[in-house]
């Protein structure tokens, strides 16, 4: 039987902390405990950006150095290397969001390309990602998914989409690389998942390079992987599936209200760890086919699959299964992973301060919404700084 407690290991989760972060640390996630508090923040810290106030160094000194490995991959560098020296690998994201042009589009893409590359010549980071929208057009993907007839203008630009998508999966499929394309709103989503599963056919064929994203608190995924696994054996293809809860419900629903469609979103939180649940062991059932990538941040899921992990005789560090969470958040669960030989990766986020503040208050509103979650962290947090007075108190005892 799996032993229950390996969580709650808080020396080995907060080894890397000195007491000043760890006191950051609990400041921040006290205040995300409070809803109120963090829209009233999230929407100071946009008009503050907007007129240009000296809130910089602010953001910089709290929610950035919690939550971004740094501004460039050098500031990266010596994170990435602590974590990889405690068994915990990295994934860097440029998260910089929200661009439309052509230019930024190119640009965005040439940044993944340089990133997949480090990937290759760097052992701690075992991973490289890229967000659909970072490089097209959020209203082409959309039209695409809804099948709407592009102007010719419009399908050389959905062209030129595609061809980036493709562009970066070579990449990685040249290099041996593990690259997976971000989840985003489902009116979009049809389209990244056609493409994806076009890459995939492309690019999976001997070992699994390539993963798309599966957001669980979709009630419709469980059957979407099923129709997809009997399309690759069918067809000679492996699976890439990184399965995470979602990101977006609160505007999932709002949108589905609005247009009076029916919500993709499972009903409840119970409801969506049931589905996320299913998947997870689905693709725990079926690995000689489907890689699985699993991002979350929740105990019982990941106790869930350390049960099948075991009563199905895996190998703990089968190359075919990685546990993920963010930098910042969660690291009872990455470094006791690490700690325990399984295979575990943060998400780095990096990137010039302005540009990643709708990165930072996602993080900050997600640590809001998901109940219990930012309860768990505070309380692990408090939990080691008593147990660091405590060491200090024996020391000084003992001396």
């Amino acid at each position: 039987m799996i032993n229950k407690k390996i969580f709650n290991n808080t020396k080995s989760a907060f080894k890397l902390k000195s007491n000043a972060e760890l006191d950051r640390a609990i400041f921040l996630f006290s205040m995300m405990n409070y809803s109120s508090l963090v829209k009233a923040g999230s929407a100071l810290t946009k008009l503050s950006l907007k007129l240009h106030l000296p809130v910089e160094t602010l953001i910089k000194k709290t929610i950035f150095e919690q939550f971004c490995g740094g501004v460039t991959e050098e500031d990266c560098k010596p994170v990435t290397k602590e974590m990889y020296d405690e068994n915990l690998h990295s994934i860097l994201d440029y998260s910089v969001e929200g661009k439309k042009t052509e230019e930024e589009f190119d640009s965005a893409m040439k940044k993944k390309l340089s990133l997949i590359e480090y990937a290759k010549n760097s052992d701690e980071v075992s991973f490289a990602m890229f967000k659909p929208t970072g490089i097209g057009r959020f209203e082409i993907w959309e039209k695409v998914s809804e099948k709407v007839s592009l102007t010719d203008e419009e399908k050389e630009e959905w062209d030129r989409v595609k061809k980036r998508v493709d562009t970066l999966c070579s990449k990685a499929y040249e290099l041996g690389v593990r690259l997976y394309a971000d989840g985003e709103e489902t009116w979009m989503q049809t389209s990244a998942d056609d493409l994806m599963e076009e890459m995939m056919r492309k690019y999976n064929k001997e070992k699994v390079l390539i993963f798309n994203t599966l957001q669980c608190y979709r009630w419709d995924r469980l059957q979407y992987l099923k129709d997809l696994h009997e399309k690759a054996k069918n067809e000679g293809f492996k699976i890439g599936a990184k399965i995470v809860r979602g990101a977006y419900m609160e505007k999932e629903n709002a949108r589905a209200k609005k247009l009076g469609y029916p919500s993709p979103i499972c009903e409840s939180k119970e409801a969506t760890d049931v589905n996320f649940n299913s998947v997870l062991s689905y693709c725990l059932n079926h690995l000689e086919d489907i890689s699985v990538f699993i991002g979350t941040h929740n105990e019982v899921s990941s106790y869930l699959a350390l049960q099948i992990i075991e009563d199905k005789g895996i190998s703990i560090d089968d190359k075919r299964i990685w546990f993920s969470q963010l930098y910042g958040m969660s690291d009872h669960l990455s470094y006791n992973l690490a700690k325990k030989g399984y295979n575990a990766v943060k998400l780095v986020p990096f990137g010039p301060v302005r540009d990643v503040v709708p990165y930072l208050l996602r993080r900050a509103q997600e640590n809001t919404s998901v109940k219990g979650q930012t309860g768990r962290e505070l309380s692990l947090l408090r939990e080691e700084k008593k147990r660091r007075k405590g060491d200090q108190s024996t020391k000084h005892h003992r001396e």
